[in-house]
């Protein structure tokens, strides 16, 4: 187990900045998660803790020792790639051991690690198959397993279960989460799946074009984000912008309707533009709401339990409502959709929260 710092990493290909001067300290132990959009950095970022990408500047420790000019091999991690990256003419056994075998580790101490890892991954039964006889969750538990017998200070997921179908996603990542709780090793995790992110992380580091946009507990970033990039990025349906104006009695205005300004009065000035944010859960929740809003309906989505009103807004801001009776609804119809100052978010012209 290890702490992983970056302090003011950065990685640079020429003039192009990739990765700018990220400050992170994950725990001994914890479970992080990076998500963001394609292409803002989170792989590159992982990669470089596995010394597979050079750092162009900052830092980069694990269990306190600086690791930047380390070797891969050298630097306790273990990595599982999204593509398994399996020797086709191996055995799963053979698969799992390779590593120590290239290692010239003791043959008693290869088949123990190679037996508990087995066991952890119910993977006993499948020891003389090859990859081809596999699916695919098993062979991402292969290459779960030959991380794992590496016995690392840190694990490291590149993107592991993106390769798996709905059904399979769920039950691997159900196992990646009792292998962490049974293991206790640091855990470093890539996903795009803010799903996977929300069920697996202690915390999760919201990238976006190479910047940490915010790092915490998942229910802090889903309840108080810092901005309206991660306010739109973690929640599915995402959370609801409108566009309203701060009034000089205190009173926010938006698409026809008033309500009290959920945010102090100094922190905006009469006139000022604000964006408000409401998920789509919180629509509805109590029987004397502190406000409403008039939504045309456009679209019902029935998902059993629950449903997805999809709707506009008076001045044509789109809009999702989440209820559990919708009865015969349909599009076309107005509704009121009521909520509790309590449940909105507020954020400036810069997109950064004041409430």
């Amino acid at each position: 187990m290890a702490i992983v710092e970056l302090k003011k990493a950065k990685k640079s290909y020429g003039a192009v900045d990739i990765i700018h001067d990220v400050d992170l300290r994950i725990e001994d132990g914890e479970f992080a998660v990076f998500v963001g959009p394609s292409g803002c950095g989170k792989s590159t970022l992982l990669r470089m803790i596995a010394g597979l990408e050079s750092v162009t500047a900052g830092e980069i420790s694990i269990d306190g020792e600086g690791v930047n000019h380390v070797d891969p091999s050298e630097r306790g991690v273990a990595m599982v790639f999204q593509s398994y990256a399996l020797y086709p003419h191996m055995t799963v056994k053979e698969n799992m051991s390779f590593g120590l075998r290239i290692g010239k580790r003791p043959k008693a101490e290869i088949d123990e690690r190679v037996a508990v890892a087995s066991r952890i991954l119910q993977l006993d039964q499948l020891q003389d198959r090859r990859p081809s006889q596999l699916s695919g969750g098993q062979r991402q538990r292969v290459a779960i397993g030959r991380a794992i017998v590496r016995n690392p200070k840190v694990f490291l997921f590149d993107e592991p279960l993106s390769n798996l179908d709905a059904e399979l996603r769920v039950a691997t990542r159900v196992e990646i989460a009792k292998l962490h709780e049974s293991l206790g090793n640091t855990m470093i995790y890539v996903t795009h799946d803010q799903t996977e992110a929300m069920t697996l992380a202690d915390k999760i580091v919201v990238l976006r074009k190479g910047r940490v946009e915010q790092f915490g507990p998942p229910l802090e970033l889903y309840e108080n984000p810092d901005n309206v990039f991660v306010a739109g990025f973690i929640g599915s349906p995402k959370m609801n912008f409108f566009n309203g104006t701060v009034e000089k009695s205190g009173i926010v205005r938006v698409a026809g309707a008033e309500f009290p300004a959920p945010f102090s009065a100094k922190t905006s000035q009469p006139g000022s533009l604000v964006t408000i944010g409401i998920r789509p859960e919180h629509f509805d929740r109590d029987a004397t709401p502190d406000a409403t809003i008039d939504v045309l309906v456009d679209f019902v989505e029935h998902l059993g339990g629950t449903s997805f009103i999809h709707g506009r807004l008076a001045d044509g801001e789109r809009i999702i409502v989440e209820r559990r009776d919708v009865g015969d609804l349909k599009s076309g119809k107005s509704i009121k959709a009521g909520f509790k100052m309590k449940d909105v978010r507020a954020f400036d012209a810069a997109g950064l929260r004041i409430r």
